[in-house]
Parts: structure tokens; sequence; C-alpha cells
């Protein structure tokens, strides 16, 4: 069956707009509805899908998960490009790519109903890293493939309509995925996902005839990237691409830390008790109403008092991305202190994030495409967004720099071989060598083991840091479960075995640590000593009334019952504590959005200059290029 290969004649939208739209808005709901709840999912809900007695996964590792994730969704575009320009086509690589995306969220959405959770949770991202990361740059630059000389002045306007379908999407699936984890669990979460996806795959087969189906290059793709025009393309671009890469570092933190800064926070706001990871729901809404006020208001008003190039947009979003960083750094500078600021604060940030979204992602989307040779349209679109995966990578190599090993634990991995045989289906305990490395000494560690896994941790000089926690729970009890702030340093509280001062840090508004250098006297190392105090009720989850909406019980706290983990609800304080060994990390708190802050505005200042030489050439298809 024969397609279209060239856009109409009509000075109107092409006809293929409305279902390429149509598709954006689904496949965004399934991509963002899944992302939104990754990290909470990881934390929260991923060690209780096979059964009881597995560790929850630490933040940071959860947030390296995440970025590499991330990261790959980005990689995989270059995969579909060549696919596209060489041998399949935008058309053909969008469709059966797509059906790789719909299997990788089924894969989700089976966790926990046969064999190991972990195993499909890799297997599902992996599946979606392939499915939307190659259908990405050919769903783009198929958009710009619709219109021809007659109608080229609407490009800016479909791209933004194009955006704002992305945007509408993910804004109805950051709400609803949260809540449906929250009452109905992750099959459920994972699983809408799952059919909006295969909703967008059948939108885009039915839009087949309306379409303008560009054929794939073949050989005359590599004349084309190895030609003249083409070398210069890339020489000009590739550099300017490396700005983008600290901006995705940080915009998609929205994802990650940002989450677990609002979980911290007070989430009422605007008469809503906001679950955390539905915060993300107000950069889509932003959005949608940010794209026409910058189309129609502040680029024409601007553009009265200087020319306003995409390259100047761009640069004005780099400063404001920069300032969004300095407001999160600020609020957690809040958290570090015991507070509990309102999430108010982080919806300010959004505004400032979302400003610079629409100045550099969208105008960087249509920039990459008019810049791009034709032939070359994917290849150009999968380097743009390799920035997004250059910028992931650098934050999931990030968070695994930044996180101190624990000497507790790498001791046990070296005597667990040397146990007699058994171990793991009785409760044990292990002495496991300190810093001197000898056994029998006073700096030894004593770990439990129950069913093989370990539990209670016993520190060389345990007692001083009991006594130390003591106090910190004696201040809560008197005063409702509130912690007390970091002047109680002031006091003192105590030293360790080594003649370290025992710190006390605030984690968040109910989690604290005490903590000494230990035997190396060395702060950040895995010698650090230290014990993590929760104040927390028996139950953390509560239960409400049944509605039509939801059942009376979150899901979780049903999972925690059918599991035998729940304990009965008690009026009273409780207290958890947790010793450790190392395992914290180098930049924690406000320091780690400090060092971000920093990074972009840098990165910034650097974009001045390299703007001022940029000399652009725009390719569209079937119209002479244009150089300005």
């Amino acid at each position: 069956m024969s397609y279209r290969t060239t856009p109409t004649d009509t000075d109107r939208m092409p006809p293929g707009v409305p279902w390429i739209i149509g598709n954006e808005a689904a496949e965004r709901f399934s991509f963002y509805g899944m992302r939104t709840i990754l990290v909470v999912f990881m934390v929260q809900y991923l060690h209780f899908m096979d059964g009881a007695g597995h560790k929850a996964m630490e933040e940071p590792v959860a947030l390296d998960h995440f970025h590499t994730f991330a990261s790959y969704v980005y990689f995989t575009p270059l995969l579909g490009a060549f696919l596209s320009d060489i041998f399949l086509g935008k058309y053909r690589t969008i469709l059966w790519l797509s059906l790789v995306y719909c299997l990788g969220h089924a894969a989700l959405a089976c966790m926990g109903m046969h064999g190991n959770s972990g195993i499909w949770l890799a297997s599902g991202l992996g599946l979606i890293c392939l499915g939307a990361g190659g259908i990405k740059p050919c769903v783009s630059s198929n958009v710009g493939d619709q219109f021809g000389p007659a109608n080229q002045h609407l490009l800016t306007r479909v791209y933004n309509w194009f955006y704002f379908s992305i945007n509408l999407g993910s804004f109805v699936s950051t709400l609803l995925t949260p809540w449906l984890l929250e009452w109905y669990g992750p099959h459920l979460a994972f699983g809408v996902p799952g059919v909006l996806m295969a909703i967008a795959t059948l939108l885009f087969w039915m839009g087949r005839h309306k379409f303008v189906h560009v054929p794939p290059g073949g050989g005359n793709f590599f004349s084309e990237l190895g030609s003249r025009e083409g070398l210069i393309a890339l020489a000009k671009l590739i550099p300017l691409f490396f700005f983008f890469v600290p901006f995705w570092s940080l915009y998609d933190q929205t994802g990650s830390s940002w989450i677990i800064q609002a979980q911290k926070m007070n989430l009422h706001f605007l008469g809503i008790d906001w679950l955390g990871s539905q915060i993300q729901a107000v950069n889509p809404i932003l959005v949608l109403g940010f794209i026409p006020l910058f189309t129609f208001i502040i680029y024409p008003a601007v553009g009265k008092v200087i020319r306003l190039t995409p390259l100047r947009k761009i640069g004005v979003g780099l400063f404001l991305i920069s300032s969004s960083y300095a407001l999160t750094m600020l609020v957690q500078s809040w958290i570090d202190a015991g507070r509990s600021p309102s999430i108010g604060w982080q919806f300010l940030s959004y505004i400032l994030i979302t400003a610079a979204e629409i100045l550099v992602s969208v105008v960087g989307l249509e920039f990459a495409y008019t810049q791009a040779p034709r032939k070359l349209k994917s290849v150009i679109m999968s380097l743009f967004l390799f920035s997004s995966f250059a910028g992931n990578q650098f934050t999931a190599a990030l968070n695994r720099f930044i996180q101190i090993p624990s000497a507790a634990k790498q001791q046990l991995e070296v005597e667990l071989p040397k146990l007699e045989s058994g171990w793991q289906q009785s409760t044990c305990k292990v002495t496991l060598p300190g810093y001197d490395g000898k056994p029998g000494t006073a700096d030894d560690f004593v770990q439990t083991l129950e069913k093989g896994e370990p539990t209670k941790l016993e520190l060389p000089g345990q007692q001083a840091f009991d006594n130390a926690a003591r106090i910190i729970e004696d201040y809560a009890r008197q005063h409702k479960g509130e912690l007390p702030d970091i002047d109680i340093n002031r006091k003192g509280l105590g030293s360790d075995l080594w003649g370290n001062p025992i710190r006390y840090e605030i984690l968040a508004s109910n989690k604290a640590r005490i903590i000494s250098d230990g035997p190396d006297r060395t702060p950040d190392t895995m010698w650090d000593l230290g014990v993590i105090i929760e104040v927390k009720a028996a139950s953390a989850l509560k239960a409400s009334d049944a509605s039509l909406l939801h059942p009376a019980e979150p899901w979780l706290l049903r999972r925690q019952k059918e599991l035998g983990l729940q304990d009965e609800p008690s009026p009273e304080l409780k207290f958890e504590r947790a010793s450790f060994s190392g395992g914290q990390t180098k930049l924690h708190g406000a320091a780690y959005f400090r060092f971000f802050m920093w990074l972009m505005l840098g990165t910034a200042i650097i974009f001045v200059p390299f703007a001022m030489l940029y000399r652009p050439r725009t390719y569209l298809q079937h119209q002479e290029d244009q150089t300005s």
C-alpha cells in the first residue's frame, strides 16, 4: 500500500497533525504515569512485592536507578533514528517500537505475580527504554515532516501544541497514578499507563493514511552524513547540545530528588492533602498555561524591545533553572534545620523550572529540527535527546559517587563464607573485625542475622550512642514527637569510644541521626558510626473511610497485614533505632542542591559568548536553506 511522501500544498494545518498530537498525549500519559511513581515504588513498595523480610531500597540507590533508566530512555533514540532514517522510515519504526513499549508496561504490571519482582522491574524498564526512546526522535521529527513551504509558518505553533499534548497527558497521569499506587497498588498503577500506551499505538495506526511518510534514506543517509553540509551541521550542533546536558541533569530531578524533598514537607496546600509524587503535576499544568502566555504575550512584548532569537531564549532559560535550584536549596536548608516547610515553596520552584523548560526544551526542540539537514532530521533529533542521556548519566554517577560504603557490610561479606551451614534458616550473631582488622578487640561489630538477612547491628561503644539517642527521644516525648533543632549539639551528646564528639543531624521532620567520625577519626568515611532515630506511631499508614473512589485502607497497609508486618495501632509515640557504620552520602541535604545550582549557573555564563558566536542555518523539507 502506498502512502503520501510529500507534504500537502496548503497554508493550513496538515491533516495528520491531530492524529500525531492525540497519539503523543496518550503516549506521554503512559510514560509519565510510570515515571512519576517509580522512585516512590522502589523505596516504599518493591521490597513488599515478593514477601516479607526484604530490605527497603535506600534513597541514593533509588535515585541512581531512576536516573540510569531515565538516561537510557534518551540513549536509545540513536537506535530509533538509524532504524528510521536508513531502514524502516519513521512510520514503521514508531509502530513496531510502540509494541515493544507496551510489553514493557505489561512487565511492570506483572511484578509480584510470579517470579522475582526485581527481574520484572529490570525487564520492564529495559523494554520501555527501547520502545519509548526509540520512537522519540521519529515522533518529534515526524511533526516537522508534515509541513511544506506554504504552511511552514505554522511550525512554531504546532510544536507548541505538540508540547501542549505532552503536558496534558503527563498532567492527568501525574495526578492519577500516585493515587492508584496509594489505594490500589502497583499492579493497577503500572497497568493503567500500559493501557494508554496501547491506545496511543492504535491512534497512530488509525492515522496512517493522513501522514506524510518520508521514505528511509538508505545509502543516501551516509552520503549526506559525511557530506560537507552534514559535517558542518554536526560540528555546530554537537557543541550546542553540550549546554543541554546540565539542564536535563537538573530538570529530571523533579522526578527523583524533588519528590524525596516533597515527602519531607508539609503537604497540605491550597486546601488539598497532596501525595508527594503528585506535586509533579504542577509542572505540566503550568506548561499548559505558559505556552500560550509565552507565545502570544511574552515573546511579542519582549520582541518589541530586543530581537528574541532562539539562542537568547535558551540562554535566559539556563539562568532561570539555576534560580529554581537556589530556591530548592533554601527549602532544603529549612528541612535540615528540622522545620517542615509548606509544599507551596516547591510550587514556586516549579514556576521557575517550568519557565526554563519553555525557553530551553521547547525552543531547543524546534531549533534542533530546523538546524538539521533534511535527511539527518531524526539523527539530529536523537543527538538533541542524547543530551538528556548524558545529563541523567551524570546525575546517576554523582549519586553513586557520593554513596559511602558500610564497613560492617563489607566485613560481613568476608565473614559469611566462613560460617557453618544452616545459618540461612536460623538466628545467629556474627562478630565482625573492626578498623584494626583483628577479631576480639574493642572495635568489633556484632551483626545479628535472621534467616540469612542482617537485622540488628551492635556498634563498638554502642552504649554511648544509645545514651545520645535517649536524649533525642526524651525531647521528642516532651514535645509531642517534635525533634530538637540542631542547637542541641552545643550542649554536647557525649563522645564515642575514640573520643570523637557525637553529632546530631536532622534527616526529616520525624527522622534524625547521631553520628561520630569513628575509629579513623575522619568524617564521611565507611567507618563513621551512628544510629538513625525515627519517631513514629505503630502505624504510619492510616485507614480512612471507604468511598466510591477508594477502599478503606491504602494498598501498602493491606499488604503489610497480609505479610504479618503491621502492628496494632497505638496512640503513643514509638521510636525506632537502627545502628549503622558508613552508608551515608558525601553530599546530603542542602549541599546536594547547592552543587547543582552552581553547576547550572556556570553553564549559563559560558553559554552567553557561545550563543553570540553561533551562526544558525535553517533547513526545512522542500524549501531553500536560510542563513541568518
